[in-house]
């Protein structure tokens, strides 16, 4: 007859040869509450299940954020949703259920320094990263160094791979800084290799007539676009720069009351 310590330590150790840290950490503490309050096997059984399943949710989901590179700080909760066109705040709503990953379409963000174009993709993305999807945020100039990097020690096509992993590559100031043509290559080389593989959202202050001025080439340019276009969502943010007018409202707030003349 097995004493309960020896019952208790065998117990441990199946569940930690099964993976299950969970419920070897408060099994016993359940199972007063189950004695206490009279519970049925079942409903003991589900709450140690669910436990499990929460914290392996929660672990999963940070280390999600983590690899996603997403800036701490655009999340949705920060998002002033009421600066949005009408048409921008229906897409958005759209994109928060994640089904444009699904289709493998891109979601392509326009508008003037400061309309919340990154703040939008990156609090939309971060949002599917909580519902189990895999994104990766990064700067288009970082971006570009890196394949540049990749390709020189003629590990390009590795590089490639490792973003193929993501359903949502988040690409941030396309065109902000002027490239070079060697740039620009690898970055094309990067779109082509995600066309309808995977999705792109990207921003750019500059709309698609004056593209050449980044990809360097007609042919080129037209190819790009023709890519990221087909199965696309475009939002179009032609609204003031949030910055300037927090700047505007900072200044105004310091600025002490006029004396009545």
């Amino acid at each position: 007859m097995q004493t309960e310590k020896e019952k208790s330590g065998r117990l441990h150790r199946y569940l930690t040869d099964l993976r299950l840290p969970t419920i070897r950490r408060c099994y016993q503490e359940i199972a007063i509450a189950a004695r206490r309050d009279d519970w049925e096997h079942e409903s003991y059984l589900l709450e140690l299940v669910e436990r499990e399943q929460e914290e392996r949710r929660n672990a999963r989901t940070a280390r999600l954020l983590k690899d996603s590179k997403l800036p701490f700080e655009k999340e949705l909760k920060s998002f002033n949703r009421k600066r949005l066109p009408r048409k921008v705040d229906a897409q958005m709503t759209q994109l928060l259920k994640g089904k444009f990953l699904d289709h493998k379409e891109n979601v392509l963000a326009f508008g003037n320094p400061g309309s919340g174009k990154t703040h939008l993709l990156c609090a939309v993305a971060r949002e599917l990263v909580h519902q189990g999807r895999q994104v990766r945020f990064t700067p288009c100039n970082l971006l570009v160094q890196e394949l540049l990097i990749a390709k020189r020690d003629l590990k390009l096509a590795r590089v490639l791979k490792q973003y193929a992993k993501y359903e949502a590559l988040i690409i941030d100031d396309i065109g902000y800084v002027q490239q070079s043509r060697e740039e620009m290559e690898v970055l094309f080389t990067l779109l082509a290799d995600r066309y309808e593989r995977g999705s792109v959202m990207l921003t750019s202050n500059l709309p698609f007539s004056k593209w050449e001025q980044i990809f360097k080439d007609p042919m080129t340019t037209a190819a790009a676009i023709d890519r990221l276009v087909h199965h696309s969502v475009i939002l179009e943010l032609n609204i003031p720069s949030y910055r300037l007018e927090e700047s505007q409202k900072a200044r105004a707030q310091a600025e002490p009351p006029q004396d009545p003349q």
